[in-house]
């Protein structure tokens, strides 16, 4: 947006928090942040607002500006139909139209009048139908012939410090069960990220090749992922890439917002298939042994069924997201 032309008011890391108690640590910033865009546009009132993704930061702006008369937008739906869906009832309140990237988010906000459109996932468009697993191990200077596992432990430094040596361990155990020294790479998201990777693999003797960034051609060039739960699994599903997901977060966030979440899935491959396509293994099931043994399981079956369902998602996904969004958009703004 900003090389688009657009003044960003404020640093977008700083609102880039999860979990329960670690924005807590910074509630003054961001409500101060969040106190000074609503007194901005209370006075200067746009033709629409529209809140991207970050649902409880957005969520207050969007009623304070709706209470005014302010058209408003929430782009990327706020995980309310897995958990704290008794939030639907403000966002009814607060927004004139939610845009949604996935189809059964539509079907969520259709149950309960909320005015939508579904209009696919922007990624689905930049991933091609066929990944070119052999170009990509050369472009990152990897054996072309051998078996190869991406390791993605997270962008934020939470999820590394969680993740990271839990994934590793468990990739040189698969390696050992395979009887095969599998080829690692592992993609840094920042420059924070990738010195707090090699600081981790100075203490440890594995392999790695460790990447600034490039995740999505470090992904095309394995034979399976072994991720941290997010927005990598769709990359992953995009790129038709058996993985393994594992989460783990703060015990205390995890025993305070485990039980409110209301869906059997928590991966977004799982979840639009509305079934298990990929193993998920979530906060005490995570353990070296469950996350190799499900890696193992990847290079020692064939996963073309896997794959082929893979594509079917990325077909359902792959629409004119900018287009649709556009449209929808200014018709609500025309409207009366």
């Amino acid at each position: 947006m900003q090389a688009c032309g657009f003044n960003s008011l404020f640093a977008m890391d700083r609102l880039s928090v999860m979990g329960l108690i670690e924005p807590l640590k910074r509630l003054p910033e961001l409500l101060g942040i969040r106190n000074a865009i609503i007194k901005r546009y209370k006075a200067n009132p746009p033709a629409v607002f529209i809140g991207i993704d970050s649902p409880d930061f957005n969520a207050k702006i969007e009623q304070k500006l709706h209470a005014k008369g302010i058209k408003t937008v929430h782009y990327v739906s706020p995980s309310v139909w897995a958990w704290r869906q008794g939030r639907i009832k403000s966002i009814k309140r607060s927004v004139d139209l939610m845009l949604t990237l996935f189809p059964f988010e539509a079907e969520f906000y259709q149950q309960h009048q909320v005015p939508v459109c579904y209009v696919g996932h922007p990624l689905a468009k930049q991933f091609p139908k066929q990944p070119n697993t052999s170009e990509a191990r050369q472009a990152l200077g990897l054996d072309t012939n051998q078996p190869t596992l991406c390791i993605m432990p997270g962008s934020r430094s939470a999820e590394v410090e969680l993740m990271a040596e839990l994934l590793l361990d468990a990739a040189a155990c698969a390696s050992q069960d395979l009887g095969i020294e599998l080829q690692l790479v592992m993609p840094a998201a920042n420059q924070s990220r990738y010195d707090q990777l090699k600081k981790i693999l100075g203490t440890r003797s594995d392999k790695v090749t460790l990447l600034m960034q490039q995740s999505h051609r470090a992904m095309e060039a394995a034979d399976a992922v072994l991720l941290t739960s997010g927005t990598t699994a769709l990359e992953a599903m995009l790129l038709k890439k058996p993985m393994v997901v594992g989460y783990r977060m703060n015990a205390l966030s995890f025993k305070l917002l485990f039980p409110l979440i209301k869906t059997a899935h928590v991966s977004l491959p799982n979840l639009l298939a509305n079934k298990p396509l990929v193993p998920e293994l979530i906060q005490d099931k995570v353990t070296v042994e469950s996350l190799s043994a499900q890696v193992v399981n990847l290079f020692k079956t064939s996963n073309s069924e896997l794959i082929e369902q893979f594509d079917q998602l990325h077909q359902q996904l792959s629409l004119d997201s900018a287009s649709l969004a556009t449209a929808a958009i200014s018709n609500l703004i025309a409207s009366e």
